[in-house]
């Protein structure tokens, strides 16, 4: 009897695995893409330690210690180019953090259903741009000779603008324009959050005598703060992790000055001059730095909000 008991909670326990393998199998398909593409190739960064020969190959190329990384911080190019990025960085943080959240409480305040599905539409849409189709956008319209912003200038009485030669406008364009194409979906989260407070609080601070302002102060930013924490920790553990392709696009020889950042800086370094050790060092630095931020500004937000990652 007792072995019967048994044999049938065996196959018990077999057809509920059996019957949620299209589970396992959604999860196996991520876990395969995130081994294949992300953990094996960490695998590489030895290279950077190592005067990469192709012919010797990773393992018998000459083992050179932290020669790269003292060369990175020491040469004036490198540190240019890491003062690019942090000020390019921090300057997109100021700007792209704040701005949706803002949006999600505007939109979130609206009282016409229909302006506010309008407004959501017309926000998020721009994320769908393609970071080519998008700098070909700006280098149209701000056409020293054919940018409609150019002509306008001039019919008012002002001279055209060499937007994308004067170094000085770079980083207002890099971002302003991605302010423009990510508010929109950057509030997503926010709406959600905000939609999930308790009516009963707004209907108290109503019954208080308590303003909109007031509301949107005392009720709907602590609610949803523990999410602006969270996002706040993500968005500057992107501060040196400056995208490569919308940077490449909008650079050019007039305003590298500003423009060169360390995805570019690899770039040109490793795959243009093939100085594949140098590359892998300055890379390796960017995620280090990343990564000691997001310790760092996780562990803040622990102590002073008690909320973090971790």
């Amino acid at each position: 009897m007792k072995k019967n008991k048994l044999l049938h909670s065996f196959k018990k326990k077999s057809s509920v695995k059996n019957s949620n393998w299209q589970f396992w199998l959604i999860i196996a398909i991520p876990v395969i893409y995130a081994v294949v593409f992300a953990y094996i190739p960490m695998g590489g960064i030895i290279i950077a330690f190592k005067e990469y020969s192709v012919r010797k190959g990773i393992f018998g190329s000459n083992w050179v210690g932290l020669k790269y990384f003292k060369q990175f911080l020491t040469s004036n190019s490198s540190l240019t180019v890491i003062k690019n990025t942090f000020i390019l960085g921090i300057y997109s943080l100021l700007v792209n953090f704040p701005i949706p959240i803002l949006l999600a409480i505007g939109i979130n305040e609206v009282g016409n259903r229909k302006f506010k599905k309008a407004v959501q539409m017309i926000t998020y849409a721009p994320y769908f741009i393609s970071t080519i189709v998008l700098v070909g956008m700006m280098m149209q319209m701000m056409d020293l000779r054919t940018g409609i912003i150019n002509i306008l200038l001039q019919e008012l009485g002002f001279d055209a603008v060499n937007f994308f030669g004067k170094p000085g406008t770079f980083r207002h364009l890099y971002v302003w324009s991605g302010l423009w194409q990510t508010a929109g979906y950057s509030s997503i989260i926010y709406i959600a959050a905000l939609s999930g407070i308790n009516p009963e609080l707004e209907e108290a601070a109503i019954v208080d005598g308590a303003s909109r302002l007031q509301r949107i102060r005392h009720v709907s930013i602590p609610s949803i703060l523990p999410t602006i924490i969270v996002m706040l920790i993500f968005n500057c553990s992107s501060i040196v992790n400056i995208g490569f392709d919308k940077v490449f696009l909008m650079q050019n020889s007039l305003n590298a000055g500003v423009s060169e950042v360390i995805s570019t800086f690899v770039y040109k370094i490793g795959v243009v001059n093939a100085d594949f050790g140098f590359s892998t060092a300055a890379g390796l630095f960017q995620s280090l730095v990343s990564f000691t931020i997001l310790v760092t500004v996780n562990q803040i937000c622990k102590k002073v909000t008690d909320t973090s990652l971790w």
